[in-house]
């Protein structure tokens, strides 16, 4: 689907809107540009999305540190 930019502005579609909300982050992908929707709630859309996460703040984090290294191949 395709979106309008008029005036620098950039206009979405009513039906994605109604879908996805009125607020986006624009992100610069090099070659492409991407809307992210943004939720109304931003910290009840991330309880929401870690609720059934078991692990501790630091375990995650030392999970992604191993993963950041394994992928850089330290």
């Amino acid at each position: 689907m395709e979106v309008d930019v008029a005036d620098g502005r950039i206009y979405v579609p009513k039906e994605l809107r109604e879908k996805f909300g009125d607020r986006f982050e624009l992100v610069d992908r090099g070659d492409r540009l991407v809307l992210i929707p943004i939720a109304d709630d931003p910290l009840a859309a991330l309880r929401e999305e870690f609720a059934e996460v078991d692990a501790s703040v630091d375990e995650l984090r030392d999970r992604a540190r191993e993963s950041a290294l394994d992928g850089a191949g330290s």
